[in-house]
């Protein structure tokens, strides 16, 4: 078991790997891992959900060429990985400390799940820190460690079975916090007046069949307005609607000609 000589101090005066994503960033820190196979997918599991800030406490594995063959593509962030002999370095200036544990026996309860943690995630300010930190996959984290941590956090397994994979575990959070943090692509939203436009037309329409009956038709589109207001209509999707509609129409008057 080696430490390398490049060992961290807490700071971070490397600049992000390529491909980082923007935001909040998240730090996985894995504490004296035991196989340099699951360093290896750890980073290949981090990358696929765009993190790249990877620390190792303590003694691990020599770990080339193994954990480049599981890598497989994430080669990357394993050769920009920190090293520190002592916790304490990997978390000394992260804004939010988890503790991952699989045990519910500790004197320290876990009080946070994946999805909780990515809404705390998501809160952060682009400049601040998550660091997560994982365990042995033999025997997890002592006490004294889960107390460097502010806090502790499950994935809520089976109990009958609720062990998992060391990278397992590490891409269950990466997915959780990649789909809050990941900000949506900008909507072309259509303007009012087309929106206005298609009510028309398909108010119209709905008179024509007889959908629409009564003295207040208005009464009973007005749900159907409602509708059309929770799903945010994009200028394309509007378009396609008064497609459809105007499809229908041809084809009600190609029948009625018929007849």
């Amino acid at each position: 078991m080696t430490v390398p000589h490049n060992q961290g101090s807490g700071s971070d005066p490397r600049p992000p790997t390529p491909g980082a994503r923007a935001g909040p960033r998240l730090r996985i820190v894995l504490v004296e891992p035991r196989e340099a196979g699951n360093v290896g997918a750890v980073a290949r599991v981090m990358k696929n959900f765009g993190f790249t800030d990877l620390w190792i406490v303590g003694d691990h594995p020599e770990l080339h060429p193994l954990a480049g063959w599981w890598a497989s593509g994430a080669e990357d962030v394993v050769a920009a990985a920190h090293f520190t002999p002592a916790l304490h370095h990997a978390l000394a200036d992260a804004h939010v400390t988890i503790a991952t544990t699989s045990s519910r026996g500790r004197a320290t309860p876990s009080d946070m799940q994946p999805a909780g943690i990515a809404q705390l995630f998501s809160s952060m300010d682009d400049s601040q820190t998550l660091a997560l930190v994982f365990g042995r996959e033999n025997s997890g984290l002592t006490s004294e460690e889960v107390r460097h941590c502010q806090r502790t956090a499950i994935i809520p397994t089976d109990p009958a079975f609720p062990t998992m994979n060391l990278a397992q575990s590490v891409g269950v959070f990466c997915y959780e916090l990649s789909t809050t943090s990941r900000a949506a692509a900008p909507r072309d939203l259509a303007p009012a007046v087309m929106i206005d436009r298609l009510h028309e037309r398909i108010q119209a329409f709905l008179a024509e069949v007889g959908y629409l009956l009564g003295d207040n038709p208005d009464h009973i589109y007005d749900d159907l307005r409602l509708i059309a207001a929770r799903a945010d209509l994009d200028a394309r999707e509007v378009t396609i609607l008064l497609g459809i509609i105007r499809q229908m129409e041809w084809k009600l008057a190609q029948e009625r000609g018929a007849r």
